[in-house]
C-alpha cells in the first residue's frame, strides 16, 4: 500500500495494533501458566481478559470504516513475545523469573501505550471522534496494566527475587524451584 494520506498511515497503523492484540491474546495464556506469584497470574489474567476487548473494539472501529483489520503482521510484537516466552523457558528462582516475566510485559505495555497514542491522534486529526474515544480508552487501560505490573514489581515481586539473590535458601524452607 502507497501511504499517500494520513487516513492510509490510520489504516496501517491500527493494522499493525490488530496484529499486536491478536499476537497477545495467544501468548498471554502461557504468561498466566508460566507466572507462580498468585498476584502476576491474576495480573496476566486480568489483562487478557482487557485485551479481548481491545480486539473487540479494534474490530469497532475497522466496521465503521468499511475495512479489514487483517492483512499486516506487528513484528515489534512478534519480537516483543518471543522474549517473553524465551523468559518463561529460563531456569532459576521462580521469583526472579516472575520479576523478568514483570519486565518483558512493561516492555509490551509501553509499545502499545505508545501505538494507541498515535493512533489516537489520528483519529482525532481526521475528525474520528468516535474512534479516538475508543482508542482513548484502550490507552487508558493499557496505563493502568502498566501501573499494575509496576507496583506489582515494587512490592512483592522484586523484594521477594532480592531475597534469592544473597544467600541460596533451602529448598524444603522456599518451597519448589523451577527446574
Amino acid at each position: 500500500m502507497k501511504l499517500d494520506s494520513l487516513k492510509k498511515l490510520y489504516l496501517e497503523e491500527l493494522r499493525d495494533l490488530y496484529s499486536a492484540e491478536t499476537q497477545l491474546v495467544k501468548a498471554l495464556p502461557k504468561m498466566v501458566k508460566g507466572a507462580s506469584s498468585a498476584e502476576l497470574k491474576q495480573a496476566f489474567g486480568n489483562h487478557l481478559e482487557q485485551t479481548e476487548e481491545h480486539v473487540e473494539r479494534l474490530n469497532e472501529i475497522f466496521g465503521r470504516l468499511d475495512e479489514k483489520p487483517t492483512g499486516k503482521t506487528c513484528k515489534a510484537m512478534k519480537g516483543l513475545i518471543e522474549e517473553g516466552s524465551e523468559m518463561l523457558e529460563e531456569e532459576g528462582e521462580e521469583s526472579v523469573i516472575d520479576a523478568g516475566l514483570i519486565g518483558a510485559a512493561q516492555r509490551v505495555e509501553h509499545y502499545e501505550i505508545a501505538s494507541y497514542g498515535t493512533v489516537r491522534t489520528f483519529a482525532n486529526l481526521l475528525g474520528e471522534q468516535d474512534a479516538a474515544e475508543l482508542l482513548q480508552q484502550t490507552l487508558d487501560e493499557e496505563g493502568e496494566t502498566d501501573k499494575e505490573l509496576s507496583e506489582l514489581a515494587e512490592g512483592i515481586v522484586n523484594n521477594e527475587a532480592l531475597t534469592e539473590d544473597g544467600e541460596q535458601k533451602e529448598v524444603a524452607t522456599t518451597g519448589s524451584r523451577r527446574r
